[in-house]
């Protein structure tokens, strides 16, 4: 059992978020794919998706917010692997940091569909 499991309350309850809420939810950490076709898309789609939906359900809000904030939190990290490009070591961090914000954004994803707060590693919370 995982720290993150007791956030979850269980099947059947009225504490349990909606279908809908889920899967606005996973569509709110889904939607930092946009960056790959949308320069700053994954600092657009997320707070779109967030900004038009986090007065349906407290859950879409507060994922919503995860997933801003880890995002924010990707962009600071891959300006500074910008500037430690001269250092050489940058190329290998952008790499990492590039694959790991891919995997947690699906992992984010994932257990939004399924009614979990998930909370991201790494991740400053500016917006509140």
């Amino acid at each position: 059992m995982d720290e993150f499991d007791t956030l979850t309350p269980p099947e059947n309850t009225p504490l349990k978020p909606s279908q809908q809420a889920r899967q606005w939810a996973m569509l709110c950490h889904l939607a930092a794919f946009a960056g790959l076709v949308v320069p700053f898309g994954n600092l657009l789609g997320p707070l779109i998706v967030w900004q038009l939906e986090k007065d349906i359900d407290p859950f879409v809000d507060a994922q919503g917010k995860e997933a801003l904030n880890f995002q924010i939190s990707v962009a600071i990290a891959v300006m500074v692997c910008f500037m430690l490009m001269l250092l050489v070591i940058g190329f290998p961090l952008l790499a990492l940091v590039s694959i790991g914000a891919l995997v947690l954004s699906i992992i984010g994803g994932l257990k939004a569909n399924e009614g979990v707060a998930y909370r991201y590693p790494f991740t400053w919370r500016l917006v509140k």
